[in-house]
């Protein structure tokens, strides 16, 4: 027995030797790999698909200018077909009508990523054709590998295969099934041998850059044409030898695959107008540009090195957490809120050893900054929302619950929720804020607020019932009262939700109303203060109002609200006859200080420490709207996404600097990226401090950040999608009255 249990301990202390250096190994590795991680986040989510796309246009419209060409001078297309390029085993004539028919509906298909596959595979056939019966060309063997890509590896994201694809596997449509199933194993079985394929081809062809005695061979493998000889690459430099000794290498065997390729068509760019490098970069070098910029995007595939040592990695990380989670509870990190804060928070905590359970009332996270479009029928809800699941499938260490957090009990380390306890070993209060009434909360009956996605949907009732009711009233004072909204508040909400409503009176219901005209409405913009957009320059405040009023908004200025009723407004000694009055006011922070029981301020946000923790709790920490920071200028940090963000990745900083027991970050200090304003079509104010200016840029500008913003692709290509359509035609597309207050609406307005 004795020697028995020495053993065992000695293989005990071995195995957590073994542990001890992994895990650290893992922090190590997971230290370097999260700005990596984020690059190649941002490739894969945004690049890549954007890549995918400009191929396939790039592809379709070289042979639907060829089809269109030919179909407007057919006689020509016949003569051509006969005697300049006819292919020996098929009549002149159906050669020109079959090679019309795939470069035209081949073109179509291939730009609008509809059957792809089938697509890729007529055009691939005839560009084999094109070069062996007509012309030899470089740029064919390119057509051929990139339509060769897409017969394997399908259209990307943006293509109407991805957004039709989960609809039509589980249709009626005859074979559909057996189709999805074949198009699967196609995928699974051919793109590791295409993607080792490809990398090699590449591969070899960089090689014979590095001598002229390699031309012929090269000549031979790849089938490309090279009009002059290519020097030694000794003249190049040591950019050269990268280019033509190591790239080649790494991409062959599929080591540090995607940074080689990167190298690569980065200095076949730099290199582009230097003789020494020959046609291929001259000639061919938008063709390379893309080939190296898939590989980069899409990685090497299972048949490389990088693949197997990440399959390795992963099987030691993973009996790592296993073993981990067998021994002892990780560290509980516990964030309350999914908004920006909450998600950076949770984000930033991905490869960290600690469990992470994010709650939310909701089960989505919403982008507040485009609430109001909402609001005014520019967006639907979907667009700026997305679901939480769906944000972190990929962060094993991460727990989403959907609930309303009640209280915190400091003294157990726990959340109530409900009739449930979630225990913590650090809470994160990330809750946000609400609009607050200043002590008049009666007045939100009358003027809602715009917070959330039902607030956002009921004032786009409000303004639509609105029209529909002063359309069918004969009374010309309620007719005034109906087509009068007004608007509280002139900071960015305000602003932006007067222009939006007048823009969609002017334009988003031009020639819809037969009784009223839509653009006679009557837009109220009504600021406490002596200027809109306080925290804007006076010059900038300036011309947001000259830019509203150019829209038919009445600015009224210095002018504090008095009462609210459901016949209309008292602002000073004047009565604004309205039943539409819509809240942007103020806002006041969620009762998180409340269940800390900690200090707060005027409007309920806690006093946090330097490094955005509780006074006297060192686990809890407060971020976004919750929490009172102060920023390079002394003021409190604004309430904008870009804050929140900071925050939640500061935090986390923090609480893994505690995990691991490192020193901790300086201090939190916010940088200011800037503050930006839509008042309405082409018109916006940007405050990037030293950089100050407004209209049509600012414009575009303000539309390109909000866009970056959102989460998730989807939602950033539906909105791009949707303003464009907007700007092009003035139309507004998601003008649906809904819900039960609706129907009520709708009979009151068919009983007067």
């Amino acid at each position: 027995m004795g020697p028995r249990v020495g053993k065992s301990s000695a293989s005990g202390r071995d195995r957590v030797l073994a542990l001890r250096l992994t895990r650290a190994v893992a922090e190590f590795l997971a230290r370097i790999d999260r700005p990596g991680a984020a690059v190649a986040g941002l490739a894969q989510g945004v690049l890549s698909p954007l890549l995918d796309l400009a191929i396939r246009l790039w592809l379709a419209q070289v042979f639907w200018v060829s089809g269109i060409l030919k179909l407007a001078d057919w006689q020509t297309a016949l003569y051509l077909a006969a005697n300049e390029y006819p292919v020996s085993w098929m009549n002149p004539v159906s050669a020109a009508y079959l090679g019309v028919s795939i470069e035209i509906i081949g073109a179509l298909l291939l730009a609008f990523g509809l059957a792809t596959r089938v697509a890729a595979v007529f055009l691939l056939a005839l560009t084999i054709v094109i070069q062996l019966e007509y012309k030899a060309l470089n740029e064919h063997l390119y057509w051929a590998v990139l339509f060769g890509w897409y017969f394997v590896m399908g259209a990307g994201p943006l293509s109407l295969d991805a957004a039709l694809r989960r609809g039509i596997a589980r249709s009626a449509v005859p074979l559909v099934g057996p189709i999805a199933r074949a198009t699967g194993l196609l995928e699974r079985r051919a793109r590791p041998v295409f993607l080792l394929v490809l990398r090699g081809w590449l591969g070899l062809i960089l090689a014979g850059l590095s001598s002229t005695g390699t031309e012929g061979a090269m000549r031979a493998l790849s089938g490309l044409r090279f009009t002059d000889p290519t020097p030694a690459v000794g003249a190049l430099g040591w950019s050269g030898w990268i280019l033509t000794g190591l790239c080649p290498i790494l991409l062959g065997l599929g080591i540090a695959t995607r940074p080689a390729a990167l190298v690569a068509g980065l200095l076949l760019l730099a290199g582009s107008s230097s003789p020494l490098l020959g046609e291929l970069a001259r000639i061919d070098l938008a063709y390379w540009v893309l080939l190296l910029g898939l590989v980069a995007l899409t990685g090497p595939g299972v048949l490389s090195v990088d693949r197997i040592v990440s399959s390795v990695w992963s099987r030691m990380l993973g009996a790592l957490v296993a073993a981990e989670a067998a021994g002892a509870t990780l560290p509980h990190v516990v964030i309350v809120g999914a908004g920006f804060a909450g998600l950076s928070a949770a984000r930033g905590l991905r490869h960290s050893r600690c469990r992470v359970t994010l709650i939310d009332r909701r089960n989505y996270h919403l982008f507040q900054p485009l609430l109001y479009q909402v609001a005014t029928a520019s967006l639907s809800p979907s667009d700026i929302a997305t679901p939480i699941r769906e944000l972190f499938r990929d962060q094993p260490n991460a727990r989403v619950l959907m609930g309303r957090v009640n209280d915190v009990d400091v003294s157990k380390r726990s959340v109530v929720l409900g009739e449930q306890r979630v225990a913590y070993d650090y809470l994160v209060l990330a809750t946000g804020a609400r609009h607050s009434y200043f002590g008049r909360d009666e007045w939100e009956a009358w003027a809602p607020g715009i917070k959330k996605v039902e607030d956002a949907t009921e004032i786009r009732r409000q303004i639509l019932i609105a029209f529909e009711r002063a359309e069918t009233t004969e009374d010309a004072l309620e007719r005034q009262r109906l087509l009068t909204f007004v608007v509280v508040g002139g900071g960015p909400t305000g602003v932006e939700l007067a222009g939006a409503i007048a823009e969609l009176a002017r334009h988003g219901m031009e020639g819809e109303f037969r009784a009223i005209d839509p653009a006679s409405a009557d837009v109220v913009l009504v600021q406490a203060g002596p200027r809109l957009l306080p925290a804007f320059p006076e010059r900038l405040s300036r011309v947001a109002a000259r830019s509203l009023e150019q829209l038919g908004v009445r600015v009224v200025l210095d002018r504090r609200v008095d009462s609210i009723n459901e016949t209309g407004v008292a602002i000073g000694a004047e009565w604004i006859e309205t039943r539409t009055v819509f809240w942007a006011a103020g806002v006041i922070a969620s009762p998180a200080a409340k269940w800390v029981n900690a200090q707060r301020d005027a409007a309920g946000r806690l006093k946090v420490e330097p490094d955005l923790s509780v006074p006297g709790l060192g686990n809890v920490f407060a971020i976004g709207d919750t929490a009172l920071t102060l920023a390079w200028n002394g003021a409190p940090v604004p309430g904008l996404a870009p804050a929140a963000k900071q925050a939640g990745t500061y935090v986390a900083r923090v609480i893994r600097a505690h995990l691991s027991g490192r020193r901790p970050p300086p201090p939190f200090r916010y940088r200011h990226l800037g503050s930006l304003a839509t008042i309405g079509r082409q018109s916006a104010v940007v405050d990037f401090g030293p950089a100050r200016f407004s209209g049509a840029l600012a414009w575009w500008l303000w539309g390109a950040v909000h866009v970056y913003f959102l989460v998730g692709m989807r939602n950033r290509i539906s909105v791009a999608w949707d303003w464009f359509w907007a700007y092009l035609t003035f139309r507004r597309g998601t003008r649906l009255i809904t819900g039960i207050e609706a129907l009520v609406g709708l009979l009151m307005i068919t009983w007067s």
